[in-house]
């Protein structure tokens, strides 16, 4: 995520590709196979790319098969660092800083320590830090431990219409805001930053008529947009200028996006106080005052967005997922 799988500086914004790009799959291929209570997942609720993780791990009701680490959502030069839990340490895999479960893997690789990253209890190793594949290999590779009632987040039948929404929204949106923020020419602002607003228009006009991106039910599509939606009024507009309009100025999206935030699995992951010190904090290039901004005024997530008019059902013929495991609920500061 960001600046730990990300260059930026004096040249145009550019995501690398991960590096650990091993996939924990059902019959082993890659020499990881699916096996519950064997992995742990490492997260900053501030990340959109490790949020995805979270929101996908709860609707399928992976919460035991796959434990959560979450970091702190303050980076310092020695990589995310699990200062959240007792002693500062991840009282699983027993470390201080997720670099270590990385040099475990490999000393010295070209890249930074991003997130999510899926790391191997008994060897304390990364697995992978592929943010593009592993919500994919939730979805498909661990459905033997998939909870009774977990929706299908990356139906077959739909598959070729997903990746294609998914590739615009990627290009265009989740990784356009960070061409945006991070622009270091006026031109390349402006085109990354008009590149968002006419993807985020055409999603609009989608939204329009349906409730969903692709078919009548929550899938992979809107998970990854719902989580750069989620962040734009609090980061993205100001932070990043992607100020043409704001998500709450458009009547689809914003709808769209509150209709999601209600649905569980998804607002119950999102930490808007994370997201906010994060961006505000560790970006010293762009706010080398590091002040938090107070708003937006967040209560208005909760306002009815009117959506089930459009028909469509969040969980197909499943069901929510249940409760927050205990341990991993959102605390009071980072909700409206």
């Amino acid at each position: 995520m960001g600046e730990g799988n990300a260059e930026y500086g004096r040249k145009k914004f550019k995501r690398s590709r991960s590096h650990f790009a091993d996939r924990i799959t059902a019959d082993g291929a890659d020499g990881w196979p699916v096996e519950p209570g064997r992995y742990r997942l490492v997260v900053s609720r501030a990340c959109p790319w490790a949020s995805r993780a979270v929101i996908s791990r709860r609707l399928l009701g992976l919460e035991d098969a796959v434990s959560l680490a979450v970091t702190d959502p303050i980076q310092d030069d020695r990589s995310w660092r699990f200062t959240l839990d007792p002693d500062d340490r991840d009282p699983v895999l027993g470390i201080r800083f997720l670099h270590e479960a990385y040099d475990r893997r490999e000393r010295d690789y070209p890249g930074g320590v991003s997130v999510p990253a899926i790391v191997d209890v008994p060897s304390g190793k990364l697995v992978t830090n592929d943010f593009q594949q592993i919500t994919l290999d939730l979805a498909t590779e661990w459905t033997a431990h998939h909870r009774e009632g977990a929706p299908d987040l990356y139906p077959e039948p739909l598959r070729a219409e997903i990746d294609e929404v998914m590739e615009g929204v990627y290009r265009d949106v989740n990784n356009g805001v960070y061409r945006a923020g991070f622009a270091t020419t006026q031109a390349d602002y402006e085109e990354a930053c008009r590149a968002v607003f006419d993807r985020l228009e055409r999603l609009a006009g989608r939204l329009e008529r349906r409730r969903y991106l692709v078919g009548d039910t929550v899938t992979e599509a809107d998970i990854r947009l719902f989580t750069t939606l989620v962040r734009f009024d609090p980061v993205y507009h100001g932070h990043f200028k992607c100020n043409l309009w704001k998500l709450a100025e458009n009547p689809v999206l914003w709808a769209y996006a509150r209709d999601l935030y209600q649905t569980p699995g998804f607002g119950d992951t999102v930490d808007f106080d994370h997201i906010k010190r994060h961006y505000y904090v560790v970006h010293q290039g762009i706010n080398p005052t590091q002040v938090v901004p107070l708003g937006p005024d967040l209560s208005a997530w909760l306002t009815p967005h009117h959506r089930e008019q459009l028909g469509g059902r969040p969980f197909g013929d499943g069901t929510p997922p249940g409760p927050v495991p205990r341990g991993e609920e959102v605390p009071p500061s980072g909700r409206p």
